[in-house]
């Protein structure tokens, strides 16, 4: 009876997408990535996003969760090129109190904290290649050890990693492990850059106005045909990949 629970419950968010807002576009790129999302979000599989900075990596990450069968648990995210080496270690794997200056406390990792629910790895191509080392062994052993503990923990967090990088370049410079990008690479989702999808711009702007003026209280200004053609025309250029 719990299975046919679960599986009723992923049909009634399929259908009509109570389960989170799907995203805004209509561009045949776009929706045929968010129909292979919407197809794997019930499974437990690893999913990879690749795309350019700013074109909604963590959104469709977030609407696969809130479609899947762990979708009343917990979504956490973290962006990886944000944070120093150590830090970043400890924000993903926990700590034990005196393990480092300031570790007043025993901490507990996202890995740990988001089982039962989801994991958005953000920038996953940033981790240095000791992290990408300790990401593997949690992937692998479904179990993290928390820096200065012995004692492994036990995780079950589902895996969404996002990269606006070529992973394969980065494994052929020697930047990133290929055993842990085919670990993260189970289902492989490429989000097109808005120059791809022009028509989409009008209705994204639409949407960023009315959640604008809800916000605000206020009702939304409406988006003129003239400004809906200048955004169109704009050639939205990649974003220059920091060094």
């Amino acid at each position: 009876r719990q299975a046919e629970n679960k599986a009723l419950k992923r049909e009634i968010r399929r259908r009509d997408h109570r389960g989170g807002e799907r995203p805004v576009g209509v561009a045949r790129s776009f929706l045929e990535v968010l129909e292979l999302a919407e197809t794997v979000a019930p499974t437990d599989s690893t999913v990879l996003l690749s795309g350019e900075s700013g074109t909604g990596k963590e959104v469709l990450a977030r609407y696969i969760h809130s479609l899947s069968d762990r979708s009343d648990a917990l979504f956490l995210s973290i962006n990886c090129g944000a944070l120093p080496e150590s830090l970043l270690e400890s924000e993903l794997f926990g700590h034990v109190k005196g393990s480092f200056t300031g570790a007043v406390k025993d901490k507990k990792g996202l890995l740990e904290a988001a089982t039962g629910g989801t994991l958005f790895l953000d920038e996953v191509g940033e981790m240095t290649p000791a992290t990408q080392v300790k990401l593997l062994r949690a992937l692998q052993e479904r179990e993290v050890i928390p820096v200065g503990s012995t004692q492994a923990v036990p995780v079950d967090a589902r895996i969404i990693a996002a990269t606006n990088r070529e992973l394969e370049e980065e494994i052929r410079k020697g930047g990133f492990r290929s055993d842990l990008y085919y670990r993260l690479n189970v289902i492989a989702l490429h989000l097109p850059p808005l120059r791809d999808r022009k028509d989409d711009v009008p209705l994204l702007a639409d949407h960023f106005l009315r959640a604008l003026g809800t916000r605000a209280g206020r009702e939304a200004p409406e988006l003129t045909e003239e400004a809906a053609e200048i955004l169109k025309r704009y050639d939205w250029p990649e974003e220059p990949m920091a060094s």
